[in-house]
Parts: C-alpha cells; sequence; structure tokens
C-alpha cells in the first residue's frame, strides 16, 4: 500500500479550464499507463482518438469511463471545460473493495463507458464527485489515500447504477440464472472465511446436491471450484497490485497461516505467490493469459 505522501503517483485530478485554443490530452501516458480515467466534459465538445484509429465526437456535458485497455487521446475545443480523474490498478483494488457488489463492479469497469446529456441524473449526481476528487488531489496538505478511494468508490457506484447494471443483472434471469447470482453474491461478501458449501446451499435455500448440478451444468465447474477460482483471483489481483507482503496477504484472504496460502495457490495457478508476483511485475504493461485480466466467468 502507497503512503498517502506519494498519492500523486496513484491518483489523477485536473480541472481544464476553457481555452481559446483547442487541447489534447494522452489517458495512458508515464505513470499513467495502467489507469482507469474518468472524464467529465463541460458545454462544448472534444473528440477521443483510439490507437485503433477509431475516433469518437465528444459533446457535453457528458461523462466517459476509459479502463487501461481503451488507450487514447482526448481533444477538447476551444471554450470547452474538463475535469480528468485517474486512478491507478491499487486505488480502484481499495475502491471496488470485497462486498456483494465488488464481483459486478470488476465487470463493470473492464468496458468503456459514455453517459451522455440524455442521461442528465447521472451526469449531476457524479459531477460534485469529481469536482471533489479533483480538488482533494489540489491540496498537498491533505490528499489522502482514503479519501480518494472513496470518491472513486461512489463514482464507480453511481456510473453503475446509472448504466442500469443492477437491473440489467436481474433481468432475463431463470431459476438457474437466478441461483447462480444469488450464489456468487455469497462467495463474493463471504470467501475469506472459507465456509463449507453446505453452508451456501443452506442460506439459497437449495440442498448442496441442488448447487453442485447447478453450477456443474451451466458453468461445467462445481460449486468449490468457483470458490478456489475467486479465492485464487482476489489472490492474484493483490500480489498483482498492492505493496503487500505474503504473509499480510494471507490473513487477509482467511488462511491459517502462510504456508498454507502457499500450498493452496502453488496447487492452484503452478507458481508460488512470490515466483507470481515476479512474473506479474515482469509483464507489467504486456498481454499475459496468467495474470488477472477477467471477472467474467460467471453470468
Amino acid at each position: 500500500m502507497a503512503t498517502d505522501g506519494g498519492i500523486h503517483h496513484y491518483a489523477r485530478g485536473e480541472w481544464h479550464a476553457p481555452s481559446l485554443s483547442h487541447r489534447r490530452i494522452r489517458f495512458q501516458k508515464g505513470i499513467y499507463a495502467d489507469f482507469h480515467h474518468f472524464l467529465l466534459l463541460g458545454e462544448g465538445s472534444g473528440e477521443l482518438h483510439f490507437d485503433n484509429g477509431e475516433h469518437r465526437p465528444l459533446h457535453g456535458p457528458l461523462l466517459a469511463f476509459l479502463p487501461p485497455q481503451a488507450r487514447c487521446d482526448l481533444s477538447i475545443s476551444a471554450g470547452t471545460a474538463a475535469h480528468l480523474v485517474g486512478a491507478s490498478p491499487q486505488i480502484m483494488v481499495d475502491a471496488i473493495g470485497d462486498k456483494v457488489e465488488s464481483y459486478s463492479l470488476r465487470i463493470f469497469t473492464e468496458q468503456r463507458k459514455l453517459v451522455e446529456a440524455l442521461d442528465p441524473l447521472t451526469v449531476t449526481e457524479i459531477r460534485p464527485l469529481i469536482s471533489g476528487f479533483v480538488r482533494e488531489l489540489g491540496d498537498p496538505t491533505r490528499s489522502s489515500w482514503m479519501v480518494a478511494s472513496a470518491y472513486i468508490r461512489l463514482i464507480l457506484m453511481a456510473l453503475w447504477r446509472g448504466s442500469d447494471g443492477e437491473r440489467s443483472e436481474q433481468r432475463g434471469q431463470g431459476e438457474v440464472g437466478s441461483i447462480l447470482q444469488r450464489y456468487r453474491q455469497l462467495v463474493e461478501a463471504g470467501f475469506r472465511q472459507h465456509r463449507p458449501i453446505s453452508d451456501y446451499a443452506a442460506e439459497l435455500g437449495v440442498t448442496a446436491d441442488r448447487l453442485h448440478s447447478t453450477c456443474q451444468r451451466a458453468l461445467g465447474r462445481s460449486p468449490i471450484q468457483l470458490l478456489h477460482e475467486r479465492v485464487v483471483q482476489e489472490a492474484k489481483l493483490r500480489l498483482e497490485r498492492s505493496a503487500r507482503n505474503i504473509q499480510e496477504i494471507s490473513d487477509s484472504l482467511g488462511f491459517r497461516d502462510p504456508t498454507y496460502f502457499s500450498h493452496f495457490f502453488k496447487r492452484k495457478t503452478g507458481l508460488s505467490p512470490a515466483g507470481y508476483r515476479e512474473v506479474a511485475r515482469a509483464s507489467a504493461g504486456s498481454e499475459n493469459s496468467m495474470l488477472s485480466s477477467g471477472y467474467a466467468d460467471w453470468p
């Protein structure tokens, strides 16, 4: 975990006042290469220029969310104001947290989003949060990791809800989909407790055999495999994106001792936690299928 004194290496908050000429900003540059970015464009216009050749005109007021893989530049037209907020992977891990909604937020943050004036309520809700984040980073006497993380969490939740993420997950699900969705939520809230699958089945109101057959039929994996995958995913995430040592990561994931955690992790991945961390650091900025890049394993 970085200290608050180093917050500007992990968070970015900029206010671009209206100018007499157009400006161009590179999102993924230098220390910002792996940042997630939020752009709040005021009245006026701009354009996103993606590395793949795509161009997307923007007309404010507008909110854009751009994950690291979006890789683009922003042109802001003369007379247009903009707030730009960026969060490192470490800040994003803290902001997303480990609550019931966290799994959904992780999936949500893998795709870029544009919220235009057609949805003014979402833009209106998020605007003061973006402004507050920029003010927080603009005052070096009080810039706080905890506050920055809290702002990002609120911005993400408002954007997720405003994009209908909460309701869209609930629509179109039959009984099997409902059981899987509820199991996923229970796992998200309790995977550090290492509870038996029978406890999850009891909370869902089904037998352990029914839960097993549902998961196996829909996903080709048993409930315990899915649970273990979630633990491994979180372990990978923390090994990649936090400065915690193996003991601290083991403790935070509910293991009784770091040796047991290391054996579990190596059995599941083929690498020790320390070995995985070395691979992750060596692969920074490159494509590596071993790393914790995706969360969309479940419906």
